[in-house]
């Protein structure tokens, strides 16, 4: 366990941006842009995208929803003046940070190149993205919210072997936690995992079987209970009076989020930490965010799908969008759509200087990292092979607790 995110990291892994950047280079570190740049850039993008809840797209990027083709094939990478498109293939909270970040690289390759890249976003469900690349969705690149999902489409022979290992920090830029979204006054009294199980408690998630933040939701679940000293009955039992508690089982977790806040569904929204933090900012006053004493380390996973990048020409300009997103000005902008960054100094920017749990209101000085929170992560239940094998395929553990 460990109480943030680099407390275990090994110092080699730890993310440090001098020296220069090589076009492609899917191994290295993003560029170093100076950090008064990385600012002010990233400043200003984000005033005018954080408040767009509905996938809004910057200029010259478009969005599209799970299932829909979203541009047709690019046009031919290297050739100078063609503008080359670019799919993204992500999940349901990445609308606001994509349409964000979209709107530094645009510019940033238009300059590091001389080429104009317009990228189009796809947004749904984790699990069912993965699906709907595999069954032939165009995507030059995914950013999915978990390993296990990125390897459904390596499985389809549609990304290479090694994919964790083509970006730093196993290909997860930035990461987020598991928290509760309730309503103000948080008139249920809901401050723990065991009050979900309370019979007086109606629970917002989304299902396991399509979205991955349902995953990171039930893991983290049971590794509270497991850490209450239950045994592996006793946790399937807790899991399945939780379970039972579920008033909506959605799709994905931008419909959970709607089921709840703008549906008034359920007493408890199992969320994503940026998901509930976007719900304060949308509804000021209306919402309250709970911090468990115990979640776990969500790490969102992307990858060059390269396959498809192959047939369109765009390798290099896929792994550039990938590799920027370690970069100083896209870590600010992940910051300000409050995930969590991977690297530590930017990180350190955002923690909150805090005891309290509860959070009622975006922080004005911007500090919204809880830190009061201790997290396992995905190597606790032996990665995700094993986790999907004995969790969450047909006839696994939430097979049999959500069928009974």
């Amino acid at each position: 366990m460990r109480t943030n995110q680099f407390e275990s990291m090994k110092e080699s892994e730890k993310i440090n941006y001098s020296g220069n950047h090589l076009l492609g280079e899917r191994k290295g570190m993003a560029p170093a842009a100076k950090r008064a740049a990385a600012l002010l850039i990233a400043a200003a993008v984000a005033a005018g995208a954080l408040t767009a809840c509905g996938g809004a797209s910057g200029a010259g990027a478009g969005t599209a929803d799970s299932g829909q083709d979203s541009t047709g094939a690019a046009k031919e990478n290297g050739a100078q003046g063609e503008v080359i498109e670019l799919t993204n293939v992500s999940y349901d909270p990445t609308r606001e940070l994509y349409a964000a970040y979209n709107q530094i690289f645009e510019p940033y390759y238009k300059e590091l190149t001389g080429q104009e890249v317009v990228v189009t976003q796809s947004h749904g469900g984790s699990g069912k993205q993965a699906l709907e690349v595999s069954n032939g969705l165009e995507a030059d690149v995914v950013t999915l919210a978990l390993e296990g999902d990125v390897q459904v489409v390596a499985d389809a022979g549609l990304i290479d072997d090694g994919f964790t290992s083509e970006f730093p920090l196993d290909s997860s830029p930035y990461t987020s936690t598991i928290v509760f979204l309730v309503r103000s006054g948080n008139p249920k009294k809901i401050y723990d995992w065991d009050d979900l199980i309370r019979d007086d408690v109606g629970v917002i998630t989304p299902n396991p079987k399509t979205s991955g933040g349902a995953m990171w939701n039930y893991l983290a679940a049971w590794y509270y209970f497991e850490q209450q000293g239950q045994s592996e009955e006793e946790i399937l039992e807790s899991i399945r009076k939780l379970y039972g508690n579920v008033v909506v089982l959605d799709s994905g977790a931008r419909g959970a989020t709607t089921s709840f806040v703008e549906n008034g569904q359920g007493d408890v929204l199992l969320a994503w930490e940026n998901e509930a933090f976007l719900s304060l900012k949308e509804y000021p006053g209306e919402y309250e965010i709970v911090v468990p004493s115990v979640s776990i380390l969500c790490q969102p996973t992307v990858a060059v799908v390269d396959e498809v990048a192959r047939k369109h020409g765009t390798e290099d300009a896929a792994a550039e969008y990938l590799s920027y997103l370690y970069s100083d000005e896209a870590q600010v902008i992940e910051a300000q759509n409050f995930y969590r960054p991977s690297t530590q100094e930017i990180y350190e920017e955002y923690v909150a200087d805090t005891d309290s749990n509860t959070i009622t209101e975006i922080p004005a000085d911007g500090h919204w990292i809880n830190d009061n929170i201790v997290l396992t992560d995905i190597t606790h239940f032996g990665g995700w092979s094993e986790a999907r094998s004995k969790h969450f395929a047909d006839g696994a553990y939430f097979d049999q607790i959500y069928e009974q």
